[in-house]
């Protein structure tokens, strides 16, 4: 992306390069300092700074604390420019990449994620004590010198745009990283270093499980929500030291959490000691820099015999990869802080009290509604089938269930009589042979409609054979069973929070499926002939109660701690 000449303008003693980061704080450009020959990274901030002249002066205060911060896990801020309506940065350029490419590259050990958390925790520590807030604390903005030495980018920049509460639009974009997102920030409630302590125990937690403390399905705001209102799934992949450590980090109250930055470290390199051994920073050579109390945690001598070391040299890598989120253009959106349009979850009883008040109308309707009232006519129908009476050459049988057509026939004819035969004085039995796919369609009963001139009766047509041995009867059985399964299936990934409204909506047919399977199967073993409006009935109940079913899952998920 080429760069705007207002930016150019505004840094005139830099050489600006390409684009090579972009994010919802800003797109970074390389750059030369002239004079010097330094090579640095220019991050342009949001034009929102520049439409609100409060929020301008406060980040200009911002970066004054951000150039005077001075630590070895810190990247440095050279310089911040204010002119011609831009907003820009500038910082000490790293090329040693991420820890967000590393992690989706050849993997970290949990060795190696224990020294980056000491690094940042480091950085963070400094930060917090000169008053300066991350508040977005991420693998992507965890970077690496050409040298190996973490550093923590991005400072302070969360803050200012946002006012200390996470921003959306009214669509639901995100402004910022929901997967770290502390849920005091989520809320808009006042913000402490223990947010940042937050931040990175889920970092830790990702780098040494690989994946999330929440699932992240549902969007940016689903996983807010998760957040604010559930616990974390445990971290079962490391031995308990290190997990105790990380899901104290990761404690929806922040007074439960670690009070700072370096306690947090000093627990966490006493876990790792106690883990990998008293000489694991020294046998890794990872170059860290600590504060005296860390540095003694880390050589802290075990008080339980260690797990066996090789079981924890594996690297560990991403188990999903998402795309990074589209960030949100602050110009053209309206945004609101989170707390505004998240809610508590809804209680689930009254859809819970729906589905199962549906569910037994839904089961009870075939067994109180009988079938029609009608003459029975038992019969094998592979054979010719003797109903009704009238004149054969006119005659028609219709057989019918639920209102669809089974069968259309005319009437057999007799054999012709010789010439010595009388002519008979009463109306003849009617003989109708059926096709072969309806002999065994058909189960339990159908309504078999005569007509015979201006004449039409109707009877209850049996077969002889048991219900089940019919496309009605085990077609009923077996669409009851599937949309059972299925139906259970996306309950499942509803109860686990691995799908949405979607799924919540897909559950309506199925209910319908089902509930005209219920219709179904006690009719043909009851016998009773089937008529269109109980089968419609039963199937808007099972629609219903599986919507209320799947909602009240989907609110029991989100109400678990």
């Amino acid at each position: 992306m080429t760069v705007s000449a207002n930016v150019a303008a505004a840094l005139p003693q830099y050489d600006l390069g390409a684009q090579i980061g972009r994010g919802g704080m800003g797109v970074v450009y390389a750059a030369v300092h002239r004079p010097l020959g330094r090579p640095v990274a220019v991050k342009r901030l949001p034009g929102v700074l520049a439409e609100d002249e409060r929020m301008s002066a406060r980040f200009a205060h911002e970066a004054r604390l951000l150039a005077r911060l001075d630590h070895p896990h810190i990247v440095p801020v050279y310089d911040y420019v204010q002119d011609r309506g831009e907003h820009l940065l500038v910082m000490e350029k790293l090329d040693g990449g991420t820890v967000w490419s590393r992690f989706t590259g050849a993997g970290v050990t949990p060795a190696e994620t224990c020294a980056f958390g000491l690094a940042a925790l480091s950085g963070l520590h400094a930060a917090h004590e000169a008053g300066v807030l991350h508040l977005d604390v991420k693998p992507k903005n965890l970077l690496f010198t050409a040298g190996g030495v973490l550093k923590v980018a991005d400072f302070g920049i969360s803050q200012v745009v946002s006012e200390g509460a996470t921003l959306v639009t009214h669509g639901g974009q995100v402004f910022g990283t929901p997967a770290y997102l502390a849920p005091e920030q989520a809320l808009g409630n006042p913000l402490s270093p223990a947010a940042d302590v937050y931040g990175s125990a889920t970092v830790l937690y990702e780098l040494l499980s690989g994946r999330l403390p929440f699932d992240s399905g549902g969007g940016a705001l689903a996983m807010i929500q998760r957040h604010v209102h559930q616990q974390p799934r445990p971290l079962v992949e490391v031995p308990d030291p290190l997990a105790r450590v990380i899901m104290r980090g990761l404690e929806r109250d922040p007074k439960a959490r670690y009070r700072n930055a370096e306690t947090f470290a000093v627990d966490l390199a006493g876990a790792a000691a106690e883990v990998f051994g008293r000489d694991w920073l020294l046998r890794l050579g990872a170059p860290v820099h600590l504060s005296p109390q860390v540095a003694a945690a880390s050589t802290r001598p075990a008080t339980h015999p260690s797990v066996p070391r090789e079981t924890l040299t594996v690297p560990v890598r991403a188990t999903l990869v998402d795309p990074p989120p589209t960030p949100v253009r602050l110009g053209a959106d309206t945004l609101v802080p989170a707390a505004h349009v998240l809610a508590a979850p809804r209680p689930a009883r009254w859809f819970a009290v729906a589905a199962a008040v549906a569910v037994a109308v839904m089961v009870a309707l075939p067994f109180t509604v009988p079938g029609r009232d009608l003459p029975p006519v038992r019969a094998d129908l592979s054979k010719p089938v003797a109903i009704g009476e009238g004149d054969p050459s006119t005659a028609r049988l219709k057989v019918t269930a639920a209102g669809i057509t089974l069968a259309d026939v005319a009437a057999a004819l007799p054999a012709a009589p010789s010439s010595a035969a009388p002519a008979p004085a009463a109306p003849a039995g009617l003989t109708f042979t059926l096709p072969g796919a309806s002999r065994w369609i058909v189960g339990g009963a159908a309504v078999a409609t005569v007509t015979s001139g201006d004449t039409s009766r109707d009877y209850s047509l049996q077969p002889l054979t048991h219900p089940m041995f019919s496309i009605m009867g085990a077609g009923g059985a077996v669409v009851l069973l599937f949309t059972l399964a299925y139906l259970e299936s996306i309950l499942r990934s509803l109860r686990r929070r691995q799908a949405g409204t979607a799924a919540v909506l897909t559950t309506a047919p199925l209910g319908f499926g089902l509930g005209v399977a219920a219709w179904l199967l006690p009719s043909v073993l009851l016998r009773h002939t089937p008529d269109l409006w109980p089968a419609l009935v039963c199937g808007g109940l099972g629609a219903v109660a599986a919507v209320c079913t799947a909602v009240a899952t989907r609110r029991s998920a989100q109400q678990q701690h």
